[in-house]
């Protein structure tokens, strides 16, 4: 199981066969400040439990067997398309500046601004 980093404010309470996560009142209060959002006594010791259990049934995902099964991004296989890396040497100049109002040169031609 991943740890915390440093400073988190995340308890570990030790059991026989592994450490289980979970969040008090105060961990809950943290957030809550850090998210600008008013909460309760009530409500935090509400959200504690509510939030401990959330934890509990993530926790499940430890026990899934996973050997033998490649990492997945989309649970349809897609490939990326990809453009040959060819180095040219541009020749898009023409190209670029027939969108301009005005150019020269291949250049853009700007209203002059200072004197």
């Amino acid at each position: 199981m991943p740890r915390p980093r440093a400073g988190a404010h995340w308890n570990f309470a030790a059991t026989a066969d592994e450490e289980k996560m979970s969040v008090d009142t105060d961990t809950v209060k943290r957030v809550a400040r850090l998210a600008r959002i008013k909460v309760s006594e009530d409500d935090a010791t509400r959200m504690t439990g509510e939030l401990n259990a959330i934890l509990g049934f993530v926790e499940q995902l430890d026990e899934v067997n996973i050997d033998g099964v490649e990492p997945l991004t989309s649970v349809v296989e897609q490939t990326m398309k990809k453009r040959a890396d060819g180095i040219t040497d541009g020749n898009k100049a023409n190209d670029i500046t027939l969108n301009a109002p005005a150019s020269e040169d291949n250049f853009f031609m700007v209203p002059k601004v200072v004197e």
